[in-house]
């Protein structure tokens, strides 16, 4: 009876904090109110949280983050671990009234619409420059349920057998993915800003010229369309979608559907969650999902083939070829690999790619389990490292709290922080397309 009185006890007193901190009243903030809570954890035991169901992020050291209400709280107590308030996911922001309120929701962030209209802008206003593509279609879309296309733009001063999806097209190639995680939202408006820097910059930028003029920049922008949508549903209390709209499996609701599209991917697939409401549900078999196979086949069609198929077989040092997935949060430059604990054979020459990206943004460089310190599998980076030989890693863009922080920063972050920090990063990325393992 002593300890059900301390918990309950525990419980209302969370429940004044997050009154205080989310600056409403009790009536206003219900208890399922998701915010972060700070959980010590062993790499073990944040592995058996995520395969439990439980929405786990990367904490501080010895700690993990879960998402989640006082419910969730309430069932980590029940399995003797000791969550306390970290910070609340939602950040302040003011509603936007202005001419763009349409196409953006919480603060300014752009709708999926918004992002295939700014790619055929760009492509419209620079043909010398950009090419756009369909590369496949979104899960919804494949059951005509409304959905979107999946797009990408390709970015150089063309030449003859430029931006052609060939392998064997004269220039190195320099991949950008975004917001693969629905909720994650800064990245594709970094994502936004990268193109808009090449193709506007082109003209009087010297750095852009010279990218444009020896390199080709893919950019998939917004790269899991359908979550995208469900998170701007919600408008300035975004939902916390990660994953893409399949709900073929049933017996999920609200922001449980899904794919978890990062967990997806052909290459060692299959040690991830097979639960479909887990935010890391890795699908019915690899490649299952219509936007995981757009990027796969266009992967496939823009890079060859260059490392063997052992997991100890190196990229040769004449690989070309680099590629960025964007995802948030933590302040991280993950290199693979990430389904095994074994560094990759390629380790020591991604640590010095990784050391000159975050020469720009000052993340943190390592594995996953130097990083965020759990597994994954089936991940987009793994592929396009592990099946094609291109320099492939995970951006974490952000801090884990603050204004500034989490899943859905203020959006003047993205201007004041994310972009400044890691506008050279990938500067650097394309600088280093064609011989990324000889920096």
């Amino acid at each position: 009876m002593a300890s059900r009185s301390l918990s309950r006890l525990a419980l209302a007193a969370t429940g004044v904090l997050l009154t205080t901190l989310l600056g409403g009243t009790a009536a206003a903030q219900p208890a399922d109110t998701p915010v972060f809570w700070r959980v010590p954890a062993t790499a073990a035991q944040a592995q058996a949280l995520v395969a439990a169901g439980f929405d786990v992020e990367e904490g501080g050291a010895g700690t993990i983050d879960v998402v989640g209400g006082q419910a969730v709280a309430g069932k980590l107590r029940a399995l003797g671990y000791r969550p306390s308030f970290f910070d609340t996911v939602y950040k302040d922001v003011p509603a936007r009234t202005d001419s763009l309120a349409a196409d953006t929701f919480y603060g300014g962030y752009r709708t999926v619409t918004a992002h295939e209209n700014h790619l055929a802008a760009v492509a419209a206003a620079h043909p010398d420059l950009a090419t756009k593509y369909t590369i496949g279609q979104s899960w919804k879309k494949t059951k005509g349920q409304g959905g979107h296309d999946v797009q990408a733009i390709c970015l150089t001063k063309k030449q003859a057998g430029d931006c052609t999806l060939s392998t064997s097209s004269p220039k190195p190639k320099f991949f950008l993915m975004a917001q693969i995680h629905a909720r994650e939202l800064s990245t594709g408006e970094l994502a936004w800003r990268w193109i808009d820097y090449l193709a506007d910059g082109y003209a009087t930028d010297a750095t852009a010229k010279s990218i444009l003029d020896t390199t080709e920049v893919w950019v998939v922008p917004i790269a899991n369309p359908d979550g995208v949508d469900i998170v701007a549903s919600g408008g300035n209390s975004p939902k916390l979608q990660r994953k893409n709209a399949d709900n073929s499996r049933g017996g999920c609701s609200g922001t449980n559907i899904g794919v978890d599209l990062n967990r997806n991917s052909t290459f060692k697939w299959g040690a991830d969650s097979s639960s479909p409401c887990a935010e890391t549900y890795q699908g019915v078999s690899a490649g299952s999902e219509p936007e995981t196979q757009a990027l796969e086949k266009l992967a496939r069609a823009i890079f060859p083939d260059q490392r063997g198929p052992g997991n100890d077989d190196p990229a040769p040092s004449t690989a070309q070829g680099t590629m960025i997935t964007l995802h948030s949060y933590g302040n991280d430059i993950i290199i693979p690999w990430g389904f095994t604990q074994a560094t990759s054979p390629n380790d020591a020459q991604y640590r010095r790619l990784g050391a000159k990206y975050a020469a720009s943004n000052g993340y943190l460089v390592g594995t996953n389990e130097e990083t965020v310190g759990y597994d994954t599998s089936g991940t987009t980076d793994d592929f396009t490292y592990g099946e094609l030989g291109v320099a492939s890693v995970t951006f974490e863009v952000g801090a884990s709290s603050g204004s500034c922080g989490g899943f859905l920063p203020k959006y003047t972050c993205v201007d004041s922080t994310f972009w400044p920090k890691n506008k050279g990063a990938l500067v650097t990325a394309a600088k280093a397309a064609a011989a990324p393992y000889r920096q």
